[in-house]
């Protein structure tokens, strides 16, 4: 008698599937994304805890808005820099070994910041983060990859970068209760106690990720031999589709560099409002530093919703160009409103909370694009390349928005920057070829 898995259809012949293959893939679901989802939140929250943290730092250490950006985004320098080779190793030894690496060293970065006394001193440290983070983002994209078709990938990798949003929940109220409640224990200020506190975690999960991840399908114990069989199956019925063509090929194709572009736009939005969320809050009349956490919370909680429901109806319908271009759209409108009503932190909150859904929307679905098509090293090295140019931005973006701040005294023209940036990126991912990325 044939097994379960040798009953089931192959991915991608259109018959539904049977319940022993929902069963294995929510055993797969429940056994990887809750791990790389708390990878994500301790990592995001590390890398963007100094918007907090500037609340205090600013002042203590006599950083001007602009200086403040500089170093919130040199992050990206050092990030760009080792993203690729990351990725690439990534793929030769693991992602257990490689991402327990990435944390435990970036957490150590993190709490060791809490000792800057100089601008230069910040700008070094952020840059020795982001080489430490190089690769743990792309990583992961990666290896969802060796688990997941791309009919199921969209919503994965929503699950997975909730994260994004659960940080700024987490983060957000925990970020402004340190401040506050820690501010002069042991002779430190609120934000030295920040960057210690909230670099720990890093490093406990990065142990976790060594012990508990596996890196492919044939090492789950935890599977039975038809599950295996099953995913494997899925997996080289899509892999028997894209290409692994030569890293040069990937590094230098114009659809690899559309893609950059695209990513780039959306990321130009997502750290301009990581960043300045706290400071745009407190230019609306709030002072109180727990105030402004919880207040920053509001977007990040309503995105998680949003996240979840437009990745279900991509997977339903199986289209991708226009469920990233329209989140887009409504992620510019909101940066624009929240200028309009920047003197009513009520409405100010609103225009806010409708911008960070509508970025955050677009990235997971956005990764549905270029993971379509490649495969192998391949893959490794264009969805690092996508990546590390699209977190240029992170650098670029908190800058800008920091300098103009700085130029006109208003928030003004860093979000009218942001908002066409969001509308640029929606364009570009309606460029797509349909045929190879609706599936």
């Amino acid at each position: 008698m044939a097994s379960p898995a040798n009953q089931l259809p192959h991915a991608g012949t259109g018959a539904p599937p049977s319940g022993f293959e929902e069963a294995t893939y929510r055993k797969v679901a429940w056994r990887l994304i809750p791990l790389l989802m708390l990878c994500y939140v301790v990592a995001y929250l590390d890398r963007v805890n100094v918007g907090f943290a500037k609340l205090q730092m600013s002042a203590s250490l006599n950083l001007s808005d602009a200086v403040y950006g500089f170093g919130a985004g040199i992050f990206f320098i050092g990030y760009f820099l080792f993203e690729v080779p990351s990725n690439v190793i990534l793929h030769r030894v693991g992602a257990r070994v490689w991402i327990a690496r990435i944390m435990v060293t970036w957490g150590l970065v993190s709490m060791l910041t809490m000792f800057v006394t100089t601008p230069t001193m910040f700008y070094v440290m952020r840059f020795l983060l982001g080489v430490c983070e190089a690769g743990f983002f792309p990583g992961i994209i990666l290896y969802l990859t060796y688990w997941y078709p791309a009919h199921r990938r969209g919503r994965t990798t929503t699950w997975f970068m909730t994260a994004i949003a659960l940080s700024g929940v987490i983060g957000g109220p925990l970020s402004g209760w340190i401040l506050k409640a820690f501010d002069g224990l042991n002779a430190w200020q609120g934000w030295q106690w920040l960057f210690l506190l909230e670099g720990v975690p890093s490093v406990i999960v990065g142990v976790l990720v060594f012990s508990v991840l596996d890196d492919r399908i044939r090492d789950a114990k935890w599977l039975s031999a038809e599950e295996r069989a099953l995913l494997e199956r899925n997996i080289a019925a899509e892999d028997a589709t894209k290409v692994d063509p030569p890293i040069r090929t990937v590094l230098t194709s114009p659809r690899t560099l559309l893609m950059s572009l695209t990513y780039f736009s959306f990321v130009m939005g997502l750290y301009g409002v990581s960043f300045w969320l706290p400071t745009i809050i407190k230019s609306t009349g709030v002072t109180d530093s727990f105030t402004i956490g919880l207040l920053s919370a509001i977007p990040f909680a309503a995105a998680v919703v949003g996240m979840v429901l437009v990745a279900r109806s991509a997977d339903r319908r199986r289209e991708r160009r226009w469920h990233v271009a329209l989140p887009a759209a409504a992620g510019a409108l909101g940066l624009v409103l929240s200028v309009a009503w920047a003197h009513d932190t009520t409405l100010a909150m609103a225009a806010l909370t409708l911008a960070t859904i509508g970025i955050l929307t677009t990235l997971p679905l956005f990764w549905s694009l270029p993971t379509a098509w490649l495969a192998g090293t391949g893959a490794a090295a264009g969805i690092a390349l996508i990546n590390s140019i699209g977190n240029l931005a992170g650098f670029l973006s908190p800058y800008a928005v920091g300098w103009l701040k700085q130029a006109t005294g208003a928030n003004d023209s860093g979000m009218y920057l942001l908002a066409a940036f969001m509308i640029l990126g929606g364009l570009l991912a309606l460029g797509a070829p349909r045929k190879l990325v609706n599936r």
